[in-house]
């Protein structure tokens, strides 16, 4: 009995990359999928059979910036949604510089969330007008993972975020306690919160969940956080503490910097900051605010950190000398990491 011969795919004539016409389809779409859509777009040069493939994937990935005009850039995006009438959507990530584009913006988002979205990520540089998220954002069924950034959210009356892991709010525009706290609570599987604001607004915000597990804050508002099942807390500090404590995992580590610790580390904030360190089982930090923290600590016998069990450093070469001190406070310290801070003299 004679085989039957097995069928391949054709490559371009004389191509040394014919391996990879060998690739199945959905493989490819894989590929293209984790890519940005103008890197997608530009692999049709390997060989001829991926010169649509891109078109299959069902996401897009765009910087407004990377077209030569606003009406060029609409017009891809158009297309793309013209060509997902019938298909679920997987993944949006737009970055929008032109202000004209602010209720195109709006409206695409709306559409992405119609089509069953599991990773949202809209930025709006724009400079003359706001853009507002569509209220359908607030019930989405399938969302995973949302990033925003300088939007606005507005008319949040019901919220109901099922499957949302992961929540990255970024320069919101009059972002409030209560916005964030429905937020919050209408995503009963939230794991990562990210809060970042360069400006002040908001004094306080209350963070109250019994699944997130990682928390980074960037920002002058003061973050409460009651969250049991905490394994990270991430924070960069500007002229106070930002965070206050009400309930920690029990093995919860704080990653903690200063934005110029020249000015910010004073006895106050070290002193402030002292009072929750004993809390965390790990600490992520540089020398130089633990310099300051056995600076500004009570006179009298070395402090301790007597439940810390891991420790990352980030040193520079005049800081080392402090090591001995540092192993002598830790007690209990069961790894630790040194890593070694560039130094730049102008």
């Amino acid at each position: 009995m004679v085989g039957r011969k097995r069928k391949t795919k054709t490559c371009d004539k004389g191509s040394k990359r014919s391996w990879i016409c060998q690739l199945p389809d959905v493989l490819i779409s894989g590929i293209l999928a984790r890519v940005p859509t103008k890197i997608a777009v530009r692999t049709g040069v390997l060989s001829k059979t991926w010169i649509n493939h891109w078109k299959n994937v069902r996401g897009l990935d765009l910087e407004s910036f990377e077209f030569s005009d606003m009406d060029t850039f609409v017009s891809f995006v158009r297309s793309f949604f013209d060509s997902h009438r019938e298909s679920t959507i997987d993944k949006i990530r737009l970055s929008v510089h032109y202000s004209d584009c602010h209720s195109l913006l709006t409206q695409w988002t709306d559409i992405a969330i119609r089509r069953r979205i599991q990773h949202l990520d809209v930025c709006y540089y724009g400079t003359c007008c706001d853009v507002t998220m569509p209220v359908s954002l607030y019930t989405c069924k399938t969302l995973v993972h949302l990033r925003l950034c300088w939007v606005v959210l507005a008319n949040l009356e019901v919220v109901s975020l099922p499957c949302l892991k992961t929540m990255h709010l970024e320069c919101i525009r009059d972002l409030t306690e209560p916005t964030v706290e429905k937020l919050i609570s209408g995503s009963p599987v939230l794991e990562d919160l990210i809060i970042i604001r360069r400006t002040s607004g908001e004094r306080f915000i209350q963070v109250r969940s019994n699944t997130l597990k990682r928390i980074h804050i960037d920002t002058y508002t003061e973050v409460e956080i009651d969250a049991p099942l905490l394994e990270c807390l991430r924070t960069t500090v500007y002229l106070e503490k930002n965070f206050m404590i009400i309930n920690l995992g029990c093995s919860t580590t704080l990653d903690i910097d200063m934005v110029f610790p020249d000015v910010t580390c004073t006895k106050l904030l070290i002193c402030d900051t002292l009072t929750d360190i004993p809390r965390f089982r790990g600490l992520v930090t540089s020398s130089y605010i633990l310099k300051n923290i056995f600076l500004h600590s009570e006179p009298g016998p070395l402090l301790q950190f007597r439940d810390l069990s891991r420790l990352h450093v980030k040193f520079s070469k005049s800081d080392l000398e402090m090591l001995p001190a540092i192993l002598e406070s830790c007690p209990k310290l069961q790894s630790l990491i040194l890593t070694r801070l560039v130094e730049i003299h102008i």
